[in-house]
């Protein structure tokens, strides 16, 4: 009884322990939404929309409420959690927007008319503080297991108690020596060392900063083989910075650059790169614009009285032939290059770009990160294969990845090149290793490609470009900078944004799914050994040798307390599928060796 006791208190504190961590870190992570009340702008938890409140979103954000669209500024939504279809959707005023759907472009506002616990993001948002051991195929082994046992124990103890009824002095004999028996067959403590495992390897993740929003992503992450990233804030520190403007033209390139940068209300990370090299605006009155997307890969403004300018990636917007070697001598060590070009009037976001008069060439540059080679070394040794993924020109992501060290790097497959039937699909995704100019969409079908050949696919990602492919992954890690639809879907979130985490992550999945597996012999192999033991005295007729109190004194030296041992011990390698039957393989054996030794002994 003691026993039981100690071993019920030593997990209800380590589940307190993991549930207190999780509600840490959440805290930090958890949603929260831009609120117009009085003319006034307040950030506040997803929960604290009320009915009629005016919400403001942006590029990035995941709608909290639903609601109904006041003002628009080239307002585009992704509504593929609720509807599966991932092409964006324009909103105008008037248009009603569903929460659970997240901006890939544009800006807007909208009156809150769904608000409350039933909200798509408020549910997430309770999911997240929540700790459950959730059902997986770690959980369904063991309740096989228990399931098992259940129906062995009921047949051993009626063996058992009729063989001692006939050799024993009495009911009371009787009895007692079946109680041994029975007690000794039933798994005590692997349920419960199982929770601790779990519990103890969540707050070991969370000490590392590591939100883990959904449990399967604990075990999954013993099993990942492949694990998927963007270069941008993993290979690199996520940083641009503005290198150099090279005019194409004799326009005043410097005063078109100001003026995107000074009118622009949602800036995405270029323009923010640029933002420190034009500070100052010429104060030019902004006619109409298209709002950057990473499917467009674009971005587009109209000044009353200067004309329409566009922003972009070159390849996209079709460079000269006079300017490709350029471009792809910048892009080739590792700088992103953009493209700034007139045309005579404001192109639509969902048509070609006419004609287009180059203005300059636009140089960006990002770090690669110190700690990228160790991270990939770390995968590389425990067979993990990575795959870089990313909507950057081929020649940018190629040179990144090699400065990294990423293996098979010398290869650079882009992405409007890849085979539209799936098969082929699937073989070029399977054989390559560095991907530039993918679209949302094709990295979700590269996730899905990856799935069905059998590997077990762990994404990386911060943007909203990333939503679609982190949903299919089966482990999605969100980072904690990125933006809110990719927390709210992402299983963990690195709430540092630190990519060098992940190794120390997916080495604590494995440590504990391997050691559950440890310590599941061990209870399995003692729950064989005495169904095998019973069986055998009660059909030969002899007296049961222990009573309760030795298998309880031998069963807590020798399986108990080793147990709790083995479940924190480190470990190594990837967890394979059949739980169950590499127990059993060991376990019966094993079990039956021992209960012969006892029995002829």
């Amino acid at each position: 009884g003691l026993v039981m006791v100690a071993n019920t208190a030593i997990g209800i504190v380590q589940e307190l322990r993991a549930k207190r961590q999780l509600e840490q870190l959440a805290v930090v992570t958890a949603p929260t939404a831009e609120v117009i009340r009085e003319r006034r702008k307040w950030s506040l938890p997803v929960t604290g929309i009320v009915q009629d409140d005016l919400v403001s979103i942006s590029t990035g954000a995941q709608l909290a409420v639903d609601g109904v669209v006041e003002q628009a500024n080239g307002l585009e939504v992704d509504e593929s959690l609720l509807t599966g279809e991932s092409d964006p959707v324009t909103k105008l005023v008037g248009d009603q927007v569903l929460s659970g759907s997240f901006v890939v472009a544009g800006a807007g506002l909208y009156t809150a008319t769904g608000v409350g616990a039933d909200a798509y993001a408020a549910r997430l948002a309770d999911e997240a503080r929540e700790f459950t051991l959730v059902r997986s195929e770690l959980r369904r082994g063991i309740d096989f297991i228990l399931a098992a046992v259940s129906w062995a124990l009921l047949p051993a103890v009626a063996i058992l108690i009729w063989s001692q009824l006939a050799v024993t002095d009495g009911v009371r004999s009787a009895l007692r020596n079946a109680v041994a028996g029975s007690v000794a067959m039933i798994p005590q403590g692997l349920v419960l060392v199982t929770s601790v495992a779990f519990a103890v390897g969540v707050v070991r993740l969370a000490q590392r900063r590591v939100l883990v929003q959904e449990m399967p992503a604990v075990e999954g992450l013993a099993r990942v083989d492949v694990v998927c990233f963007d270069k941008t804030g993993t290979l690199t520190e996520g940083r641009l910075e503005h290198l150099a403007t090279e005019p194409l033209a004799v326009a005043d390139v410097d005063a078109v650059l100001a003026a995107m940068v000074e009118t622009e209300t949602n800036p995405n990370a270029t323009i923010a790169a640029l933002r420190p090299a034009y500070p100052n605006g010429p104060g030019w009155r902004q006619a109409g614009s298209v709002p950057f997307s990473s499917a467009r890969k674009w971005s587009a403004v109209s000044f009353v009285g200067k004309g329409a300018f566009v922003i972009g990636a070159p390849d996209v917007l079709g460079v000269p032939q006079n300017l490709r070697s350029r471009v792809e001598k910048h892009a080739s060590v590792g700088n992103r290059v953009l493209l700034l070009g007139s045309c005579p009037e404001l192109p639509k976001a969902d048509e070609p770009i006419g004609e287009l008069e180059p203005l300059a060439l636009v140089i960006l540059g990002d770090k690669v990160r110190v700690d990228a080679p160790d991270t990939l070394e770390f995968f590389a040794d425990q067979g993990v294969a990575v795959k870089v993924i990313s909507g950057d020109h081929p020649a940018t992501v190629g040179a990144i990845a090699r400065l990294a060290g990423v293996p098979g790097a010398d290869v650079v497959v882009d992405g409007r090149d890849l085979p539209a039937d799936p098969a082929l699909f699937a073989d070029a995704v399977e054989k390559a290793t560095v991907f530039g100019r993918i679209s949302p969409r094709q990295k979700r079908a590269m996730i899905r490609a990856l799935k069905l050949r059998g590997h077990v696919v762990a994404m990386s990602g911060d943007g909203v470009n990333d939503v679609l492919a982190l949903k299919e992954a089966d482990i999605g890690v969100a980072m904690g900078s990125g933006s809110d639809a990719t927390k709210a879907v992402g299983q963990l979130v690195l709430v540092d944004g630190d990519f060098s985490a992940l190794p120390r992550v997916v080495a604590e999945g494995r440590r504990v799914i391997a050691n559950i597996e440890r310590v599941a012999n061990l209870y399995v192999t003692k729950t064989i050994y005495a169904f095998a033991l019973v069986v055998a005295v009660g059909l030969a007729g002899f007296e049961f040798p222990f009573l309760p109190r030795h298998l309880t004194l031998v069963g807590s030296l020798t399986i108990g307390i080793p147990s709790f041992w083995l479940a924190l011990e480190a470990t190594g390698g990837r967890s394979e599928p059949g739980f169950v039957s590499r127990v059993f393989r060991f376990s019966i054996p094993t079990g039956l060796l021992a209960a012969m030794a006892t029995f002829w002994a």
